[in-house]
This record gives C-alpha cells, structure tokens and sequence, in this order.
C-alpha cells in the first residue's frame, strides 16, 4: 500500500517535469539522486539486510504475540494478541519476502563483483529469513519466491514449497556459507567495517554464526529426519576446524542498538512516554514468574521490577477487611469467601480451575478473584477476556494503563539502546543448550552435563550475574538431572526476548510445561501461523495445496485446515 500511495504522489511531480524539459525523454529513466540496482557495491546493502532481519525479530520476540503465549510478557493494556492467544487473523509475510528481495540481490551482485564475504554473509541472512517464514507458517514459497521481475506465471504466482525442502534449503545455504567465509579477512574484496552492523565485517564470526544456526536448524528436524539431523550435527562437532561454532558470549549474533530514531529498542519511553505507553502496558506473565521464582533464578531481578504495591494476607489491621498502608495492601484472611466478594489466593498448580470458581453470595453468584501475594507478580495467560487492568485488586484500574500490582519490566528497558539492550538472534548459551539435547539424544557431541552448565553460565554471565552461577548451579530443579524437561526449561530461560525459538522448542518438545486459562480462544496454545488473506486472495491456488496438507486437531473445528491449531509438517 505504500508502494502505490508514493507512487500516486510522484506521478504529478512527473508530469510536470516533463513538461518543463526539452531533453530526450529517456533521460528520465535515469534517477541522478539515486543509486543504480545493477551497479550498486554491494556494501551499501548490508547494513539494511542485516537491521531489517535483527530488528523486527527482537520486537517480535520481546514483546509480540508469541512471547506472550510463551509466558514471558502479558499486556496490562490489551485483553487480544498474546494475553489470550486470538490469533484469528492471518499474518502478513510480506516484510519478511521484502527483506529477502534485497538480500538476493546482495548476493547476485557480491557474486558479479567477486565478493565473496558479502555473498556469505547474504546466505547466512537469506536462510534465517526463510527459516522464519516456515517456522511460522509451515509450507511457503521459497525456490520460486521473489522472482515476479521474471514475469512468468509461476515468478508472479509461486508455488509453495514443503517444510522439508526448505529447511534442507536453509542447511545447504549455510553450509555453502561457510565455505565462502573460511578465509581470512585480507583474502576478500572491499570488506567495509561499518557497513557491517552486526561483526563489523569479520568473516570469522560470521562462519561461526552460520554454523551455530546449522545446529539450530538440524535441532528443528531431528523428530522428523533423525539420521539428517544427527549426521549434521555429528558432522560439525567432529570438526570444528571446518565448521567453527560460538566458543563464547563474544560470538553471539545481537546488533546493538545506536539509539537513533530508526534504531531504538522497542517500546522505550523516550518515543513513547506516559502511563498508557506500551512500556507500562507491558508486564510480566505468572507463568514466567513461577518458572524463574521457583528455581530461585537470579535473573529475575535484572529482567522485572518488584511490584509497586504488594498484597499481604493478614490480621494486623484487623477487624479492617482491606486496607492499604505505605506500599503494602493488607487483606483480613477472614475476608476470604465472604458473601460479598470471593477472593483466592494464587497458586502455580491450581490458579487455573480456581478462576473459574465461583460462590453464592448475598445477590447472587460471585466469580472467583486471583489474589497474588509475592513480590514479583505476573499476569496469567488466558485469564480473561478482557483487559486485566484490575488483576491483583488493582487499586486504580486504568484502560490502557499499567497494573500496580504486577511486576512492570525492568526500568533499564525504557532507554532507547544499552549494553544489555541488543536485537538477538542466536547466543552462545542457546548452542550449548542445543548440544546438551543433542547429548540427550545420544549423538556424539561431548558430555550432556558440561553443556548444560555451559548453557547456564553463559546466561548468567550475558545478564550480569555470573557471580550467582556457583550457588544457582546447585538450586533444586537446576542440579544437573540428565531430563530434556530441564535443558529445554533452563534453555527456555536464557531464551528469554528469543520467544519465537523458546515456541518452536515447545512445540516439539512440550517443554517447558505451561499454565494457561479458560479465556483463550482455544484451550490450547497456538501451533502456527496462518496464512496472511492477501496470499490467500492473490496466489490461492498454490495456497490451497499447502492448506490441504496440514492436519486439524481437536481445536481446529471453527477454522479448518488453516488454523493456528494445525500441525504443518514439522509437528505431524
């Protein structure tokens, strides 16, 4: 739509130069401000690949839909999207395909001019972009995909690949990828620094992050290829002259943010201040909170606030049944299961059923209210339909507002960039958990338990709190037990702001194990995206034919086929 309204802008703008010029008309063809596609050094498109990968990412994953249905994030301000998973619609790709036109086109003209470390570094980018698309959404067009310049009916209206294809695409692109950024960095023409937003134009550490997404991706199969995904993995690990990998939290793959307009970290409070902004509206999910409280994860701190207002079961203002003193509201545990109001108190195992209860009262019946009393406080996912502004007696409920009672995000996410305020992708911690499952499976990578601390240790260390690993290590449910339940929760963890990854590990793992409410639009979280109704509209037969592949289960009834609540091929 933007495309065409500058367009519609510039059309009178060339009416008039036309006829305000006596020049040979096919000069116009020649923008003299801009610079030509088929000649352009391919440095001046790094830098736009490379923030329109990192950057949408990391908002999604901090404070998108499915950080929400992961239970990292809950919004205060919404009673949609994430709190309640009402992912009726279906999702647009495009920014995804757009990024990917400039990044073939990167490496068509890295190839021409002999750039082979640009050529690399657009293999790395093209395969992660494709490995979004189909994470999300399943089938998707990929060996025709952005080709409509050739103009054929098959360029305009591609067909849709399957999931297996793809992601054997994604292995054979880095693989190729890493062998076009084995040599060292005097060996390549015109590497330029800065153009390199993410590694600064060293070729080492982009192979290193080929490789690492390889792991994650031959991970991703391993239900569906074991032998692929074993070879893979066994392949990599075997020699790691030829296929290096993050060694440490210096490797991992996150831009940092400059702080100018078109580069801040997501919702801060400097674009958008106030009490409504989307930083306040943002709050920490129960589900998060009993994960982390319940190992005793120093994180926690960094991460959120403590409440501002904590509620306390207790007798000592009594006979007052609720009364608020200082930053504490003290409830008269006497004052429970009243006829006039049916609190309950919040608990991890039970918070569920319990929403749902309800009494006779004096005037009728009284639905159950969640009281939590910790000092860190999350709201619960699919608690209700609505906004959950009043959760936790909320003494002053605002739409749109932030939520007293419950645990806001740490203050430094309201600056616009910071040492710790960085658009991630892939880390070091992640490829240690990713080795400690592949232990697990029995694949020859190295011992399960010294990948796992790693995995731990590298977190810690990324968040600040690496002087906590020693007793954290040692914290019941964190001891090393050999279970894939705890690799993928501590994996979950450290995964926190890479949502997306943490749900593609769920929905093959059924880990970590997650609580949600009545109030969501299926009793169950969503396994996929749908497709986006443009696609549907414009290229609907190629659609269909992925549509017709994937399976219903017990939630997809009012949808059909195409349902969040569909297994793609991945999940089948």
């Amino acid at each position: 739509m933007k495309f065409m309204k500058t367009h519609y802008k510039l059309f009178p703008v060339l009416i008039m130069v036309v006829f305000a010029s006596c020049k040979d008309l096919t000069e116009l063809n020649v923008n003299p401000n801009a610079v030509d596609p088929t000649t352009v050094n391919p440095n001046f498109m790094v830098p736009t690949v490379i923030t329109a990968t990192a950057l949408p990412y990391q908002d999604n994953n901090y404070q998108g839909d499915v950080a929400g249905a992961m239970s990292y994030v809950q919004k205060s301000g919404w009673g949609s999207g994430g709190n309640n998973f009402t992912w009726v619609d279906g999702r647009d790709w495009g920014g995804y395909y757009g990024n990917l036109r400039n990044i073939y086109h990167l490496i068509d003209r890295s190839k021409t001019e002999g750039m082979e470390f640009q050529e690399g570094l657009g293999l790395v980018l093209k395969a992660f972009n494709f490995g979004q698309i189909t994470d999300g959404w399943g089938d998707a067009p990929y060996t025709a995909a952005v080709n409509a310049a050739g103009g054929t009916q098959a360029d305009l209206f591609p067909a849709f690949d399957t999931q297996e294809t793809i992601y054997k695409g994604i292995i054979a692109d880095l693989k190729s990828a890493n062998t076009l950024l084995s040599k060292s960095v005097d060996s390549y023409k015109q590497i330029n620094q800065n153009a390199d937003v993410l590694y600064s134009g060293d070729p080492a550490k982009w192979r290193k992050f080929a490789n690492s997404l390889l792991l994650r991706y031959y991970l991703r199969i391993s239900a569906k290829l074991p032998d692929v995904a074993k070879a893979g993995i066994e392949e990599i690990m075997s020699n790691p002259a030829q296929f290096p990998i993050f060694t440490s939290n210096d490797d991992n793959a996150e831009m940092a943010y400059t702080g100018n307009p078109n580069q801040r970290w997501p919702a801060n409070t400097v674009d958008d201040a106030g009490s409504s902004s989307n930083f306040t509206r943002l709050q920490l999910c129960s589900g998060f909170r009993d994960i982390l409280t319940g190992v005793n994860d120093p994180r926690i701190s960094v991460w959120f606030n403590k409440v501002i207002l904590q509620v306390k079961i207790s007798k000592e203002y009594a006979p007052a049944a609720d009364v608020i003193v200082e930053n504490v509201r003290y409830v008269n545990p006497d004052s429970l299961v009243t006829a006039t109001h049916n609190f309950i108190i919040y608990n991890k195992n039970t918070w569920a059923a319990d929403n749902d209860k309800v009494i006779t009262g004096a005037n009728g019946p009284i639905s159950a209210t969640l009281i939590d009393t910790a000092q860190y406080v999350g709201l619960p996912l699919a608690y209700m339909k609505a906004e959950p502004m009043g959760y936790n007696l909320n003494p002053t409920p605002k739409q749109g507002g932030a939520n007293v009672s419950v645990s806001a995000i740490s203050d430094m996410f309201k600056a616009t960039n910071g040492d710790m305020l960085k658009a991630k992708i892939i880390s070091y911690s992640e490829v240690c958990f990713i080795l400690a499952e592949a232990a697990q499976k029995g694949y020859s990578v190295g011992a399960q338990k010294s990948w796992y601390e790693k995995g731990i240790q590298a977190s810690l260390n990324a968040w600040g709190v690496g002087d906590s690993y020693s007793s954290y290590i040692k914290n019941a449910g964190v001891a090393f037990d050999s279970s894939l339940k705890q690799i993928i929760t501590q994996k979950y963890i450290a995964n926190y702001q890479v949502a997306m990854e943490s749900w593609c590990d769920w929905r093959r793992t059924g880990f970590p194990v997650l609580s949600f409410g009545t109030k969501g639009q299926r009793l169950a979280l969503p396994i996929r995206f749908r497709y986006d109704q443009n696609e549907l509209n414009q290229n609907g037969v190629n659609a269909k034919v992925a549509i017709d592949k994937l399976v219903q289960t017990a939630f997809t009834a009012q949808d059909g086929n195409d349902s969040s609540w569909s297994k793609m091929w991945l999940l089948q």
